[in-house]
């Protein structure tokens, strides 16, 4: 088979390496691709967000099939353009993306099919938003408590906003600065409309599944780890590491996210004349056992796929296929008895503002094999040498008999690389490593 894959990062770079040890793959073209990926497929310039070019590229070159790796094309409708044009594709409609388009239209999707996520409200002006967060304030000290003694509140905007629209707000004050904030264009359309949430605790993590509109299959978990700084601190960024499986998310509890959310969402979806088709990506809240939805996404989470990757290996390639040509009930996941550990390297300052164009060394003498890789995420080459192009610039990867296994090999991954311009968690998967 001749395959596209979409998207230039550790996502992608992890998809392409996975699909190049499938016999199936004979021709391998990822647009626009990076450094790492340079290296083991062909790359491509191509508009990603333009369906009728990506799909004039996908005719042009005999492509098979096509996996759509970043949201952005989803929800502009590429899946369509190319399912249009007769190419088989791996990645849900445009209107199946509204799940993570919109947190509004996830919500109602959960109120409709009676999933358990987060009490919430949607606002389309700052005035009512404002009043709704100091109403939440204003009952603790009503009921005899301290000020702002109420429990957080989260402000999401609306839209996309690269993982970065969603505030925790401990106090009155932080939540009102962040309405004005994203009612004010801090992350641009995305804000046009806020959802208002209230806050939930317990364990987060990550179960993905294919859907292929009527039939669902679990294929993994992960845990991610969102906050910039060791001990989970400071601001939240696109993820700084994260292992699979998550023993939060084992057994009973994955059956239960699985019987409680998952099916009824994808049978509400169905029902709409919306068939969900492709990977749901769903972020869960874990207390005592019981999980409740935090958010979808309509594709592979990054970096979770870097480690959900190093364990499926070539028959990810099989799965995406099955799911794309409907044959989910006949697919299984056949998992060995393993874990997987990826480590982001992100460029200082990141996630604020960052230098781009260092030069990254010791690429060359990290030896690479099945049981782990150093997968690229914000990468170019220049004059032949590897340079920082991105804020998260690379995954260390591997994989282990036990978790702390993989973690040992992940950092081992990490101290070969010379990188000042760089830095890096050195405690993911604390919460986990010294029970697995």
């Amino acid at each position: 088979m001749n395959i596209l894959i979409l998207g230039g990062g550790g996502r992608e770079h992890s998809l392409a390496w996975a699909v190049m040890q499938n016999p199936k793959c004979d021709r391998l073209i990822v647009a626009p691709g990076n450094a790492g990926i340079a290296g083991i497929a062909e790359c491509a310039s191509l508009d990603l967000e333009n369906g009728g070019a990506v799909a004039e590229f996908a005719v042009a070159n005999s492509i098979d099939f096509v996996v759509v790796g970043p949201e952005a094309p989803l929800v502009a409708g590429v899946a369509d353009r190319l399912r249009e044009a007769g190419i088989l594709c791996f990645g849900p409609s445009q209107a199946a993306a509204r799940l993570e388009a919109s947190k509004y239209f996830t919500k109602e999707i959960c109120d409709a099919c009676g999933a358990p996520t987060a009490a919430w409200a949607r606002f389309t002006d700052a005035g009512s938003a404002k009043a709704h967060i100091h109403e939440h304030f204003s009952a603790r000290t009503a009921e005899g408590g301290a000020p702002n003694a109420a429990a957080p509140i989260v402000v999401k905007a609306d839209g996309l906003a690269v993982g970065k629209g969603v505030i925790v707000a401990i106090d009155e004050a932080n939540a009102q600065e962040a309405v004005d904030e994203m009612f004010g264009g801090a992350f641009g359309a995305a804000g046009a409309e806020v959802v208002i949430e209230e806050f939930m605790e317990g364990e987060e993590a990550s179960l993905f599944v294919l859907c292929d509109g009527e039939n669902v299959l679990p294929i993994g978990t992960a845990q991610d780890h969102k906050r910039v700084g060791e001990g989970d601190t400071g601001p939240n960024t696109g993820g700084m590491g994260a292992y699979s499986p998550a023993p939060v998310l084992e057994g009973a509890v994955m059956q239960r996210a699985m019987n409680e959310i998952v099916r009824p969402c994808v049978a509400e979806m169905a029902r709409r004349g919306t068939p969900y088709e492709g990977v749901l990506y769903a972020g869960l809240m874990i207390s005592d056992g019981v999980p409740r939805l935090v958010e979808y996404n309509v594709r592979f989470g990054d970096p979770e796929t870097q480690a959900l990757m190093m364990r499926l290996g070539a028959q990810a390639l099989d799965l995406m296929l099955a799911c794309a040509e409907a044959r989910l009930d006949e697919a299984c996941v056949n998992w060995a008895d393993d874990h997987a550990m990826t480590v982001v390297m992100a460029a200082r300052g990141y996630p604020g503002a960052y230098e781009k164009g260092s030069v990254i060394g010791g690429l060359d003498t990290v030896a690479e094999d099945s049981g782990h890789m150093v997968f690229h995420a914000g990468t170019v080459l220049r004059d032949g040498q590897v340079v920082a192009s991105g804020g998260r610039v690379l995954n260390a990867t591997a994989r282990g008999a036990t978790l702390a296994e993989a973690r040992e090999r992940a950092y081992g991954l990490v101290d070969g690389i010379d990188w000042p311009q760089g830095f890096h968690r050195r405690d993911i998967g604390w919460r986990a490593a010294a029970d697995h």
